[in-house]
């Protein structure tokens, strides 16, 4: 049996302070969300508020997704705590496994990308692709 693919960065300290750009993914891809966003709008907020060093920039509930923009400062936890945390409360919330494994996460390494991923999450968040180096031209 294959295990789930490692797509992370090699050596990078995801623990480290910086925005990352989150994408988290409906098991299936279904539309689970779909009509009820506004349930779970409020748990990023939460967990914000319940982790220090954490910090939101921008996030939007799709009907199949989410896309978040996560600041970390001195964070007590790394970024895989932080999206665990942030799945497990809106599985809870829905009272069933509702996510696929894993998660989709882009490390912003400067001020002109991280506009042009707000820009993307607030203009086209349907888009299936993200092709990341788009945000560095």
């Amino acid at each position: 049996m294959r295990g789930i693919k490692n797509i992370r960065l090699k050596k990078f300290d995801y623990k480290s302070d910086g925005y990352y750009f989150v994408t988290v993914v409906a098991d299936k891809r279904e539309n689970i969300f779909k009509g009820r966003e506004q349930e779970i709008e409020s748990e990023p907020t939460d967990l914000k508020n319940k982790t220090l060093g954490l910090s939101l920039d921008y996030f939007v509930i799709m009907p199949n997704h989410a896309h978040i923009i996560f600041i970390l400062r001195q964070c007590s936890f790394g970024l895989g705590e932080v999206v665990r945390r942030f799945k497990a409360k809106v599985s809870h919330k829905f009272q069933m496994f509702v996510w696929q494994p894993n998660y989709y996460e882009h490390v912003v390494r400067n001020e002109k990308a991280l506009e042009k991923i707000r820009q993307y999450v607030i203009n086209n968040p349907q888009e299936e692709i993200i092709k990341f180096e788009q945000f560095y031209k």
